[in-house]
């Protein structure tokens, strides 16, 4: 299934698409596949975190999740290995979000061709600004791999311009300027900013960081697509189930009046 099938089946339902954000390695590696397990049935597409020590995009939670992931022993190479697990388990695209630095620790080229044979569709880049480096989007895009990057209500009608040109999967439009978490609700901003970057491009527009119920959810579904994260980790930490809260999220996304 392409990318483009999946927000396309999501849309024919009257709602924007369901894609569940979950940390490889956490709460342990098996833990992590058990969460894929559950969610894929409602998910859409995936969104798959590589723990990373410093991960300035995101806020507590996922950090902590992160921090566990590591210290049992988490690597690239164990990601890599749950990418190609979980592919097995679905034909629904795959996003790997990474920083860059791990990235460049493999060479890039070895990075993306390794994780698109194992079965990704594309690639999140919380901290490269795409035109700092187009050789190494290009070379992403080359081998095989689509690529998102973010984008702020603060951001100017040029970096709009300039990070759409360089996109290929999906445009990540973040609800605050800040990180990851659960809000109770979202900024009036988020539907300006889904409307200017749609002005911009085709391309379907997700938007993340705070939708953790029904009613951010609606206020996200804006968008062509909502990403679910902190919540589904804090309730991995609590030991609570997953599908309920994606089951009341994917309610809120048939509220869907587009922006």
């Amino acid at each position: 299934m392409t990318t483009r099938e999946a927000f396309l089946r999501a849309r024919a339902e009257g709602r924007a698409a369901l894609i569940p954000y979950l940390t490889a390695g956490f709460p342990s590696r098996e833990g992590f596949l058990e969460a894929v397990r559950e969610v894929l049935p409602l998910a859409d597409l995936l969104e798959i975190g590589l723990p990373y020590s410093d991960p300035l995009g995101d806020g507590p939670v996922i950090q902590r999740a992160s921090e566990v992931a590591l210290k049992k022993g988490m690597s690239v190479q164990g990601v890599l290995e749950l990418v190609r697990e979980v592919r097995a388990l679905t034909p629904k695209p795959l996003f790997l979000m990474t920083y860059l630095n791990p990235v460049l620790a493999w060479g890039p080229e070895r990075f993306f061709s390794l994780f698109q044979q194992a079965g990704a569709t594309g690639l999140i880049l919380p901290d490269l600004p795409p035109d700092e480096d187009p050789a190494l989007v290009r070379l992403a895009q080359e081998i095989g791999l689509e690529t998102v990057f973010l984008l702020a209500p603060t951001s100017t009608e040029r970096r709009v311009e300039t990070v759409v040109r360089h996109a290929t999967g999906f445009v990540y439009a973040v609800s605050v300027t800040g990180v990851t978490g659960e809000r109770e609700r979202l900024p009036e901003e988020v539907r300006d900013l889904v409307r200017r970057i749609r002005a911009k491009t085709p391309l379907p527009v997700a938007v993340g960081f705070g939708v953790s119920g029904r009613e951010t959810a609606a206020q996200a579904a804006v968008a062509d697509g909502v990403v679910v994260g902190s919540a589904l980790i804090r309730a991995l930490e609590a030991g609570r189930p997953l599908a309920p809260i994606l089951e009341e999220v994917r309610q809120g996304l048939f509220q869907k009046e587009p922006a």
